[in-house]
């Protein structure tokens, strides 16, 4: 299936030089849908996960469908002061400043096989921060598995080490 064929490409968003890769026109897809979440479960294959980790927001759409998928559960990754209970945190730099995502403490057991999934590989700040988050818990990564990865942005050299797969390559 062309998957990258649905994905719509809008100049100059948010600012002038950025190549938006909208996934919604693929999202209202459902065979496409499918594909996306049939693709990564094949990728999973033999990897023994016990939970998904999404990094918000697009990465809850795609991580509790694997989740359900693959019969584990599903761990949300926030933005600060969006859960409700004892949290762990981890920062990561942005052009601009800084940013950090939190997940609940008791969220990941020592020993866990960790699947972290999301729409886009850019930088590679998000998964690096959500791998550091699993890891202060004790879990392993087993794999990180993005929709698009923009190749020229050299996310994946923030990520040596881990499992990395992208189903969509673009440059940036």
């Amino acid at each position: 299936m062309d998957i990258k064929g649905l994905i719509r490409i809008i100049p100059d968003f948010p600012e002038k030089g950025i190549s938006f890769k909208d996934i919604t026109t693929l999202l209202k897809d459902g065979k496409a849908v499918k594909y996306v979440i049939d693709e990564f479960c094949e990728k999973a294959k033999g990897l023994d996960v016990d939970i998904v980790i999404g990094p918000e927001a697009r990465g809850f759409i795609f991580g509790t469908a694997v989740a359900y998928s693959l019969g584990c559960g599903f761990v949300p990754a926030r933005k600060p002061g969006k859960l409700p209970f004892d949290t762990i945190n981890a920062e990561y730099v942005l052009e601009y400043g800084k940013n950090s995502l939190e997940i609940h403490s008791d969220s990941i057991s020592s020993g866990q096989n960790i699947l972290i999934v999301d729409d886009l590989l850019a930088t590679g700040g998000t998964l690096k921060t959500t791998a550091k988050l699993v890891e202060k818990l004790k879990g392993n990564v087993v794999g990180i598995f993005t929709l698009i990865e923009l190749d020229d942005l050299k996310g994946r050299d923030q990520l040596q080490g881990y499992n990395v797969e992208s189903l969509i390559k673009y440059p940036y």
